[in-house]
């Protein structure tokens, strides 16, 4: 067995409890891109190093704490693939988790290796998420990213030597330059990898990014309209069923860690500027790493601040979010006025007619009907 496997705390007797989701947040990339995830910094190795044991020292004192135990485990940044295997392997092993549990990590194709992730999948990783973005270099170029298609092929090639069960390929339209022909080619690549599960996100403008300085660059909503209808139908046509507006997937393959934020269900983040939330009350981590290590260090708290949700505004977020769901709503949450506005854009849900849930229209303007919600 690898050294790690020992490492993990048993997990408790089993209860009759509610799910429970735990990020881990490595905020370093390798390079400036031009929409960067949220709270990541270019990477610089001491820095890299330096925060490595952080996460798994906050990890160690809240399950000093009482951590109940983790049903999903999500590893994103930044570039989680930045820190050496071994080493977060060992975070990974630290984390109390069921005997099933979903455990992802995000990985960029141009550093996955088959001995990487076989380190990862002997700590229990059985889910991998590529950043594949485009298979067009210009659109790449114009995201700031550095892979190719030959190294997507590569990764998806260690995925199967390694073993590791299932994975997702992470897609984005609307760059600047990118055609609908280019979109269709990405689509058609992405599928060519059988992949079980793929997340096509529309390019947002982000405040304080790159690309929000510069108007001329932001994404145009007809087209990115266009390329999402030719995507949901070349995936359908592939057989990979639409279950939320931005995912499709086979049968068994959906996103486990997702649903829980779809079912606001409670969740744990570790890291700087991870998120947490417990029935209601929401609280994120200080955001820069230098303040997250000193903290760490130091044993005080690390928690920046705190919010907490009424009843009101809790239904009302739950609903929108199931809304983007393949589940849905229940009927009731739109006015019988509001239901015939919508038609064509809600629908009676398949099976349970006392739901309805969004069509190809609808999802394109999810947002919108939103707000419409009793």
């Amino acid at each position: 067995p690898h050294p790690h496997t020992a490492a993990r705390p048993p997990p408790p007797a089993p209860t009759s409890r509610p799910p429970l989701g735990l990020n881990l947040h490595l905020p370093y990339r390798a390079s400036t891109c031009e929409t960067p995830p949220p709270a990541t910094w270019t990477e610089r190795a001491h820095r890299v190093d330096a925060y490595q044991p952080a996460p798994r020292t906050e990890i160690e004192r809240a399950i000093g704490d009482g951590l109940p135990i983790a049903d999903t485990v999500f590893v994103g940044g930044g570039t989680p693939t930045l820190v050496p295997a071994d080493a977060l392997a060992g975070v990974i092993d630290a984390i109390p988790v069921s005997p099933d549990a979903e455990i992802t990590v995000e990985c960029n194709p141009d550093d996955v290796t088959v001995e990487m992730l076989r380190t990862y999948r002997s700590a229990g990783v059985n889910r991998v998420s590529l950043g594949v973005q485009s298979m067009s270099a210009h659109v790449l170029a114009a995201l700031g990213r550095t892979h190719d298609r030959a190294n997507v092929a590569r990764a998806v090639e260690a995925i199967a030597a390694s073993a590791v069960p299932t994975f997702n390929l992470d897609l984005i339209y609307g760059a600047v330059g990118e055609t609908i022909d280019d979109w269709r080619r990405t689509v058609e690549a992405a599928l060519a990898f059988d992949p079980p599960h793929v997340s096509a996100y529309a390019l947002t403008v982000e405040a304080g990014t790159p690309l929000a300085g510069q108007p001329d660059r932001h994404p145009d909503d007809d087209d990115q309209a266009d390329k999402y209808e030719l995507v949901d139908d070349l995936l359908g046509a592939a057989g990979l069923q639409n279950y939320e507006v931005s995912n499709w997937s086979r049968p068994g393959h959906e996103s486990r860690h997702n649903h829980l934020y779809w079912n606001q269900d409670d969740y744990r983040g570790f890291g700087c500027a991870a998120h947490s939330h417990a029935t209601g009350r929401r609280w994120w981590n200080l955001r820069t790493p230098d303040r997250y290590i000193e903290s760490i260090r130091n044993g005080a708290a690390v928690e920046a601040a705190s919010e907490s949700l009424d009843a009101d505004t809790r239904r009302f977020e739950a609903l929108q979010l199931a809304l983007r769901t393949r589940n849905g709503v229940p009927r009731s949450a739109f006015s019988p006025a509001t239901l015939e506005l919508l038609d064509g854009l809600v629908i009676e849900h398949p099976t349970d007619p006392a739901r309805v849930v969004l069509t190809r229209p609808g999802r394109l303007v999810a947002n919108e009907i939103s707000l419409r919600l009793a």
